[in-house]
């Protein structure tokens, strides 16, 4: 399976908005804040899909991610693989395809931000070459809340 972009009119942006509700759902009461994720909606996945920011693998779609350039990297977000399809190379697909869209583009690096708790996604995304960079504090926070991870695209 080949990554692509998403357009705006996609048939499958309900699918996909589904595939990464599912994905995010068990992280619900174990981080703290909440995720952002109940804030998606069909119509701002497709104002990403108008950007060219969204990204997905599969038909239909198995996996899934928001790829949003910053000043200094591209910032990938909503990193998202179907339960079921995990495993399986799916997010490594994906996170191959943005290195190869960063170099195209002129970034020196991928970015992202996980969550302190969810260790499992720590392991995850440093077996697909990204390293702790930094840690953040949501606001009215006393702790750190987010693990900041990048890669290099050279």
């Amino acid at each position: 399976m080949t990554p692509r972009r998403m357009a705006p009119d996609d048939p499958a942006l309900d699918a996909t908005l589904a595939l990464v509700q599912a994905a995010f759902a068990p992280m619900q009461g174990r981080i703290d804040p909440p995720s952002s994720i109940q804030d998606l909606t069909r119509a701002r996945l497709s104002a990403h899909a108008a950007e060219g920011a969204l990204w997905v693998i599969g038909t239909p779609p198995l996996g899934a991610l928001i790829a949003s350039p910053q000043q200094d990297a591209l910032y990938l977000g909503k990193i998202a693989v179907a339960p079921a399809a995990r495993r399986s190379g799916l997010a490594r697909q994906l996170i191959e395809a943005m290195v190869r869209h960063a170099r195209d583009n002129g970034f020196s690096r991928l970015r992202l931000q996980t969550r302190v708790e969810l260790v499992e996604n720590h392991a995850t995304f440093a077996a697909l070459g990204f390293v702790e960079t930094a840690r953040t504090t949501h606001p009215g926070f006393a702790r750190p809340t987010s693990i900041t991870m990048e890669r290099p695209v050279s």
